[in-house]
C-alpha cells in the first residue's frame, strides 16, 4: 500500500485525530485479551463448560487472521480512509451485538464477525497516523501506534476481571460501542479528504473461499475433537480429511493464480519462512500459555477475574517501559540476538512457572511474568525484523499480510491445543493418584482425621476427591509449562538458521 502524502495536519486537529486513531487500534487489540480472563464468568452464565467457553477466544482470532490477507486490496480497491472508518462502525456494531448474546453460539458467531471487520482496523490506523504527522515526526506517530498495541493486551485481562467481578460480562464488549462511534465520526470527519488514490483491482475468491474453508475445518476440528475423542468421531475424520484437501488446493491454487490472496512465494526466501516459522510459533506458544495461567487460576486457585488480570499487568508494564530502549537498539544489534533474548526469557519464564504449587502466592506468579515482560519487548521487533528482511517495498504489504496472518491463526490453534491438552494431562494424572492412593494408609489416615472433625464417608470422599483434581490440574499446567520453556528454548536454535538482517528502517504495517 503506498502512504498517502497530503500536507500533515497540525494542531488540535492533529492531536484529537492521533488519539482517536490510537483508540481504534487500542480497541481492537484489547478485545483479544479482554475475554480471556472472564471465560468462566461467561461460561457460567452462558450454562456451558470453561473449555467450550475457549471458542470465544479462538472464533475471533481464526476470523480476524483470514480477514488479514484482504486488507491490502481492499484499502487499494476502497482507500484507506474509507476501509478504516468503516471497519471501525462494523466492529462497533458487533461488539454490541456481542454484548447482547444469549447464547454461546450466538456469541461464537458474533464474536467472527468482530474478528473478520476488524482486520483493516490495526494497518489502517498505522497507514493514517503516518500520513497525518510530518515526515520528521514519523517516529512520534510509529511510537505512539506501538505503544497502543503494547498497552491494549495488558488492559485488556485487567478490564475483562473488573468488569466480569463487578457488572454483567456484556460490558466486556458494549464498552467499545461509545468509543467506537467517536472513533468512526471523527476520522471520517477529519479524514474524508485526504483519501488515498483507488483503483479497480481483481480480488481471489477461489483463493480466499479456500483458505477459509481449510482454516475453519482445522479449528473447528481442534474445538470439537477434545470432547469427541478425536478420529474414533466420524464427524472429526471428516473435518480432517475436508481440512488437509483444502489446505493442498489452497497451496496448488495460490502458487498458479495470477493474482493471489496470499503470495506464497515470499517463502522461496530463506530469512521469511524461518523467521515467520519462529515468530507463529513462539506467539502460538505465548499466547497458549496466557489463556492458560487466567483458567488456572480462577478455575483451581479461588483468584477472582480481577486478581488473575492483575497477575499478568506487571509483564505488559515491563514490556511497555522497555519497547523504546529495544527500538533504539534494534538498528546498532543484530537481530538475531534480540530473538535469541526473547525465546531465552519466554523459556525462562515458563521454566520458573512449572515449579509453581497449590500454595503459590500472588508474587509468586507474577515474577515469571516479569522476565516474559522483558522477552515480549524483544519479540515483535525482532521477529519483524528477520522475518521482512531485504523484502522488496512493493511486497511489503503482502509480506506483512502474511506475518499477521501466520502467527494469529497459530495462536488460535494454539488456544485449542492446549485446552484440550490441559484437560487430557489432568486425567491422566488424577488417574495416577488414584491408583496410588487407593485405599492405602495415607487414604485411610485421611478419612480418620476428617470423621474425627464429624465428616460423614460421602464428604470425606468428596474432599478427598477435590484434593487430587486439584493436585491433577496442578501437574498438568506444570507439565504444560515444562514443554513450552523446551519449545521457546528450541527455536533459539532456528533463529540462528537465518541469515544476519539488514537493520529495519521503513515502516510495518501492524504487528
Amino acid at each position: 500500500m503506498t502512504p498517502p502524502t497530503p500536507t500533515p495536519l497540525t494542531g488540535a486537529k492533529l492531536g484529537l485525530t492521533a488519539f482517536v486513531l490510537a483508540l481504534g487500534t487500542f480497541m481492537m487489540v484489547l478485545d483479544t485479551t479482554i475475554a480471556n480472563v472472564s471465560l468462566p464468568t461467561i461460561a457460567g452464565n452462558l450454562g456451558v463448560s470453561s473449555d467450550n467457553s475457549t471458542w470465544i477466544v479462538t472464533a475471533f482470532a481464526v476470523s480476524n487472521g483470514i480477514a488479514v490477507p484482504l486488507t491490502g486490496w481492499l484499502m487499494r480497491r476502497f482507500g484507506v480512509v474509507r476501509v478504516f472508518c468503516t471497519a471501525v462502525a462494523l466492529f462497533t456494531v458487533a461488539s454490541f451485538l456481542c454484548g447482547i448474546a444469549w447464547s454461546l453460539p450466538s456469541l461464537i458467531a458474533f464474536r467472527v464477525l468482530q474478528g473478520a471487520v476488524a482486520g483493516p482496523i490495526m494497518p489502517g490506523s498505522q497507514a493514517l497516523l503516518i500520513s497525518v504527522f510530518p515526515s520528521d515526526k514519523r517516529a512520534t506517530a510509529l511510537g505512539i501506534w506501538s505503544m497502543t498495541t503494547l498497552v491494549a493486551p495488558i488492559m485488556g485481562p485487567i478490564l475483562g476481571g473488573y468488569i466480569s467481578d463487578n457488572y454483567h460480562w456484556s460490558w466486556i464488549f458494549l464498552i467499545n460501542v461509545p468509543f467506537g462511534i467517536v472513533v468512526s465520526l471523527v476520522c471520517w470527519s477529519n479524514l474524508k479528504d485526504r483519501e488515498t488514490p483507488t483503483m479497480k483491482l481483481p480480488i481471489d475468491t477461489v483463493g480466499l473461499a479456500l483458505l477459509v474453508v481449510w482454516v475453519g475445518a482445522l479449528q473447528i476440528m481442534l474445538d470439537l475433537g477434545k470432547n469427541a475423542d478425536w478420529f474414533n468421531d466420524s464427524t472429526i475424520v471428516v473435518l480432517g480429511i475436508v481440512a488437509a484437501i483444502g489446505f493442498v488446493a489452497w497451496i496448488v491454487w495460490e502458487l498458479t493464480d495470477d493474482n493471489p490472496t496470499v503470495d506464497l512465494t515470499l517463502f522461496a526466501r530463506r530469512n521469511f519462512w524461518i523467521g515467520n516459522l519462529c515468530f507463529s510459533l513462539g506467539y502460538a506458544v505465548f499466547f497458549a500459555n496466557i489463556l492458560l495461567l487466567p483458567l488456572w487460576l480462577q478455575t483451581q486457585l479461588g483468584y477472582t477475574a480481577t486478581w488473575a488480570g492483575l497477575v499478568a499487568a506487571p509483564s505488559g508494564l515491563v514490556a511497555v517501559a522497555l519497547t523504546p530502549f529495544v527500538a533504539r537498539l534494534s538498528g546498532k544489534i543484530d537481530a538475531r540476538i534480540l530473538a535469541t533474548v526473547a525465546f531465552a526469557g519466554f523459556a525462562l519464564s515458563y521454566y520458573l512457572r512449572s515449579g509453581y504449587t497449590t500454595t503459590a502466592s500472588f508474587s509468586d506468579f507474577v515474577f515469571p511474568l516479569l522476565i516474559q515482560g522483558v522477552a515480549m519487548s524483544t519479540f515483535f521487533l525482532s521477529m519483524l525484523t528477520i522475518a521482512l528482511d531485504r523484502i522488496p517495498p512493493e511486497r511489503l504489504p503482502s509480506a506483512t499480510g502474511i506475518s499477521n496472518f501466520t502467527r494469529i491463526v497459530a495462536g488460535s490453534f494454539a488456544a485449542s491445543i492446549i485446552t484440550t491438552a490441559w484437560d487430557r494431562r489432568e486425567a491422566l494424572h488424577q488417574n495416577r493418584l488414584a491408583e496410588a492412593v487407593g485405599n492405602g494408609f495415607p487414604y485411610r489416615m485421611a478419612v480418620e482425621q476428617m470423621q474425627r472433625f464429624g465428616l460423614d464417608a460421602t464428604q470425606t470422599a468428596a474432599v478427598v476427591t477435590r484434593q487430587m483434581v486439584g493436585q491433577a490440574y496442578l501437574l498438568a499446567s506444570t507439565d504444560l509449562f515444562r514443554l513450552s520453556a523446551w519449545l521457546s528454548a528450541a527455536l533459539i536454535l532456528l533463529v540462528w538458521m537465518c541469515r544476519r538482517p539488514a537493520a529495519m528502517t521503513g515502516p510495518v504495517a501492524a504487528d
